[in-house]
């Protein structure tokens, strides 16, 4: 079986304190680049949610628990 995800979740699990708060983080993103706001990383990539997972593992896309 391939591994779909790239970055790895290894890579990954030190962006966030959870895989729930990963993937709520990759979901918002992902809906803020389907309603037009432009990527901040330069990628051959067209999947929203692929593409927000990028930009959080080069830490351009971060949180902060209130």
């Amino acid at each position: 079986m391939i591994n779909m995800l790239e970055p790895s979740i290894k890579l990954m699990k030190g962006k966030a304190d959870s895989r729930y708060t990963l993937a709520i983080l990759a979901a918002k993103r992902a809906r803020d680049i389907i309603e037009g706001k432009p990527k901040l990383i330069d990628i051959e990539i067209e999947k929203p949610v692929s593409i927000a997972v990028h930009e959080i593992a080069e830490d351009l896309i971060t949180y902060t628990r209130d």
